[in-house]
């Protein structure tokens, strides 16, 4: 029987090593803090409320073609709904307003931007499944639906400032602005209107769903799949060296590149090792929780339905912010993001007092407190939410790091998502996950198609460790204890 490690156990980690388990592979994931899940752990932050502590809405996991594929709701995992997907309001009074239905959220429109809203989604969010497999698997192949790849790859390579440029109403640019704002870059420049994209297209196909009883559901699924398949997961083991590897036939890595070259040191060819090394990271996440009585009084109806909230004002505001933030300022006024999963997972809840779930794009690294800067959002289009707030939980830059140290600099999506970057992440190669040392690959959201807990990093790079074994290459090398091994 083969063997692998795999080094990290959130989402990524997992699902790789799943997939491992699943072909018959014996897998063991090391996981360096006390609980496992990266991004995807949920806990008591305020007395009596489970807050996620990072990845909280999952509109793109629901949509993953390799966690669809696994019946994790036989291992507890329930996707839950809110009415209202996702409401970004304005300070007319007006929000755009996002709705699972394509026609539903058109409606809302209005006249001229909802049939253009419709004819750019309506194929893109019908035709998910057979898109997922394109936009969410390795970068170099070739494509199962060259039409449909083309009809999102074409306007995603352009700026998100174009794509908005197809509405007409404040309310449609800025609806779709918040949901772009999500890839942390200044939406001007090239590619950034692919994230927007594709989330809104699998929003519109499955919903942006919460997991029951918080994200933990996620991970805590797959590791129960994971031991059914005969997997195993080991937690307070912090690896540093390669050393510390037991001989195996591969090692995935879950953790940043940089990481990656720290662990492995001179095993890694120099040129990995500098592109390791230069990987970008982008700008940062401070995290507030709140325990809210009564909820957040937002002034727009629609707003106290939504699992999601985006609070940044017009296109234009927020685009500003996203400038600044990528530039090193922090914005008098962020784009901030606000969560309501209580409101599809009342278990969250301690009967009127609700968690309420926010962070704010500010500079990597940025080490000082933007509490005031999200309260006063908030306070913008929910008067009187100050007055609500009965604790509150928050969370640094620096904090997000020590909390997960793939987070760099705050940095919650695992680098800079620049149009290289977007397309060549973490270094020019054909094959991505390689680290360029036998045996051993890189499974984290610094591998493409990036950011989420959608698993499709960790899944794409386990397919490609087990090409690796069915070469019969380098058997127990990895570690650098077998007969091929060493620092040379």
């Amino acid at each position: 029987m083969s063997t692998a490690v795999v080094v990290g156990s959130g989402p990524n980690g997992l699902a790789a090593a799943v997939l491992l388990a699943r072909e018959g592979v014996d897998v063991t994931v090391l996981e360096a803090a006390a609980t496992i899940g990266g991004g995807t752990r949920t806990s008591e932050l305020t007395p009596g409320l489970l807050h996620d502590h990072c990845s909280a809405i999952h509109p793109m996991t629901a949509g993953s073609p390799f966690l669809r594929e696994l019946g994790l709701d036989r291992h507890g995992l329930r996707w839950r709904l809110p009415e209202i997907d996702c409401v970004h309001p304005l300070d007319s009074g007006e929000a755009g307003v996002l709705r699972r239905s394509v026609h539903e959220t058109a409606e809302g429109l209005g006249a001229v931007d909802g049939p253009r809203w419709r004819r750019l989604f309506d194929p893109l969010a019908d035709g998910f499944d057979a898109l997922a497999d394109g936009i969410m698997g390795p970068p170099v192949r070739v494509p199962r639906h060259p039409l449909l790849l083309a009809r999102f790859g074409i306007p995603a390579l352009l700026p998100a400032t174009a794509v908005a440029g197809l509405w007409r109403t404040e309310a449609a640019r800025a609806l779709y602005g918040g949901v772009a704002a999500h890839a942390f870059r200044p939406l001007n420049r090239p590619a950034t209107a692919a994230i927007g994209l594709s989330i809104v297209a699998s929003g519109h196909r499955y919903g942006w769903v919460v997991a029951e009883g918080g994200s933990r559901a996620v991970t805590d699924a797959l590791a129960s799949l994971l031991t059914e398949l005969g997997g195993r997961v080991e937690t307070g083991v912090h690896v540093r060296s390669h050393t510390q590897l037991p001989s195996v036939d591969v090692v995935l890595f879950d953790t940043a590149p940089r990481a990656v070259a720290d662990i492995l040191g001179d095993r890694l060819p120099a040129r990995v090792a500098r592109a390791y090394r230069r990987y970008r990271h982008g700008p940062g996440a401070f995290k507030v929780d709140f325990a809210v009585e009564g909820g957040v009084p937002w002034t727009h109806e629609a707003a106290r339905r939504a699992g999601t909230v985006h609070l940044g004002g017009t296109f234009e505001e927020v685009a500003e912010a996203e400038r600044q933030v990528c530039a090193g300022r922090m914005p008098e006024r962020p784009f901030v993001l606000v969560g309501q999963q209580y409101l599809a997972d009342p278990s969250r809840s301690d009967g009127d007092v609700h968690p309420v779930w926010t962070y704010a794009h500010v500079p990597h690294g940025y080490a000082v407190d933007a509490t005031e800067a999200i309260v006063g959002q908030i306070e913008r289009f929910a008067p009187g939410f100050r007055d609500r707030v009965v604790g509150t939980s928050t969370r640094s830059p620096a904090q997000f790091e020590e909390y997960n140290p793939n987070f760099v600099g705050g940095d919650i999506v695992t680098g800079a998502n620049t149009a290289p970057q977007l397309l060549l992440r973490p270094r020019l190669t054909l094959d991505p996950y390689s680290t360029g040392v036998p045996g051993m690959f890189i499974c984290s959201a610094a591998t493409p198609p990036g950011a989420g807990a959608h698993g499709m990093c960790g899944a794409n790079a386990a397919r490609s460790a087990l090409r690796y074994l069915e070469r019969g290459s380098g058997r127990r090398t990895a570690s650098g204890h077998g007969p091929s091994g060493g620092c040379g």
